[in-house]
């Protein structure tokens, strides 16, 4: 999305983002002949403010020997799915700007903007995704780095960091729906060749989950599972050209509970996420543990990211 150029250093990215009052770190390389390799993955408690712990961390894990990136919070930008403007791929975002301006709560004049294509088959009418946000929010995200004398050389967005996630369990020529159940950020995505199609927020958390009883349980997963369904239904009518292969379900509480309940509702085969069978990080055993790969899964998504 929104990148600021710097020097290259290590390999990889260095993927650092704030998740209530945690930081995660995830360093990842990926290459064309093998799995992706997550080197680090760490998660550090927030004492005065993430200004603070960012400066401690810089120092603590040699920070500077990295190309950082990190994402935006949720309340800081809009994704917006829209009509592509019939214009040259430079001027997408500035033709945006103005049509935006009734769909967000702040001024677009001055707002960033990225555009990401979704690609469409048989003369169908071109959406994109819009991603804007104040230029304070990016402004401010990246004066937290610069005050730890780091550069933020990419700035994303959790769904794209989710995307890039879900790419690697995708099969060849089939679509793949992917649903994150984590404290702060539960989204349900769906991917086809690499490339986001749609992206939805759910309300609903795995800390609300382990707290219900089970027949409150129940019914909180059931009615997921018909939030599930009217989404797929609706991924099919739009886009009837792209098979699904499944639904792959990461969560930070008992995912392997979670996926009986709601595959009885959905037509499609669901499974829980195994990160092992996509990365390599044989050097973490406590990345073995479902729970721990969904925790970390947005910051680890934040450093599959290929683009230079």
């Amino acid at each position: 999305m929104w990148r600021k150029l710097g020097a290259k250093q290590a390999q990889g990215w260095m993927a650092v983002v704030r998740d209530g009052d945690c930081l995660h770190l995830a360093h990842v390389v990926r290459s064309v002949e093998q799995k992706p390799k997550i080197g680090l993955c760490e998660s550090f408690r927030i004492e005065r403010d993430e200004a603070d712990a960012l400066r401690r961390l810089a120092q603590s894990r040699n920070l500077k020997r990295y190309r950082c990136a990190s994402l935006m919070g949720s309340g800081d930008y809009r994704l917006l799915q829209v009509e592509a403007p019939t214009v040259p791929a430079a001027e997408r975002a500035q033709a945006l700007r103005w049509r935006l301006k009734d769909s967000v709560d702040f001024p677009v004049d001055a707002a960033a903007i990225a555009v990401v294509d979704i690609p469409v088959e048989g003369g169908r009418q071109a959406n994109v995704f819009a991603v804007i946000s104040p230029s304070a929010a990016v402004a401010a995200r990246m004066a937290l780095f610069s005050g730890a004398r780091l550069t933020l050389e990419a700035l994303d967005i959790p769904e794209m960091a989710l995307r890039n996630v879900a790419e690697l369990f995708e099969e060849p020529n089939r679509g793949l729906a992917f649903l994150l159940l984590a404290e702060r950020e539960s989204l349900l995505i769906i991917t086809y060749r690499g490339e986001l199609f749609v992206a939805r927020h759910i309300d609903l958390s795995p800390k609300a989950l382990a707290e219900a009883d089970a027949e409150r349980r129940q019914q909180m997963l059931e009615r997921l599972a018909l939030e599930l369904q009217r989404s797929l239904d609706n991924f099919d009518r739009q886009y009837g050209y792209v098979s699904l292969s499944g639904l792959v379900v990461a969560s930070e509480w008992d995912a392997e509970a979670i996926v009986p309940v709601i595959a009885e509702s959905l037509y499609l085969p669901v499974r829980v996420m195994d990160l092992a069978q996509v990365a390599d990080f044989d050097d973490l055993p406590e990345l073995r543990a479902s729970a721990r790969q969904a925790q970390c899964l947005l910051a680890i998504g934040a450093g599959l990211r290929t683009a230079a």
